[in-house]
This record gives C-alpha cells, structure tokens and sequence, in this order.
C-alpha cells in the first residue's frame, strides 16, 4: 500500500522540518492546503501593513513551498 510522507518546515532554513505520514493522497493534499492557509491567515491577521492581493499571492506561493509530499 502506498503512503504519503509530508514534509514540513517552518522555513526554507528549518533543520528539523515536522513529517506527517499519511495512508491518502486526498489526506495529505488536505493537509498541507490547510496548513498554508492557517500559516497565510496567520502572517496576515498580524501583518502591521495592509497587505495588496499580489502580497498575498506571494506569501502563499512562498508558504506552499515550504511542504513537500512524496510517497514511501
């Protein structure tokens, strides 16, 4: 049976990124995509400027980057 392995780091520097192992690729995908929106709401909710929709694209594409998902 194929698993997915999630890997997550809290930046593209952390030496010990979180590993969540998952039995569903549906599973994994729904992680990570709640992961980034949590991480995304939360840079902006305390973002002490005003943040353009261009600023917003780019947190997430730069919060996406930061999980990886693979089989084992």
């Amino acid at each position: 049976m194929t698993r997915y392995k999630v890997t997550s780091s809290i930046d593209s520097l952390d030496p010990s990124p979180e590993v969540d192992i998952f039995d569903y690729f549906h599973e994994a995908e729904d992680f990570i995509c709640d992961a980034v929106s949590q991480r995304v709401d939360h840079i902006i909710q305390h973002s002490p400027y005003p943040i353009s929709q261009d600023e917003w694209y780019q947190i997430e594409e730069n919060e996406q980057q930061l999980f990886k998902l693979e089989e084992v």
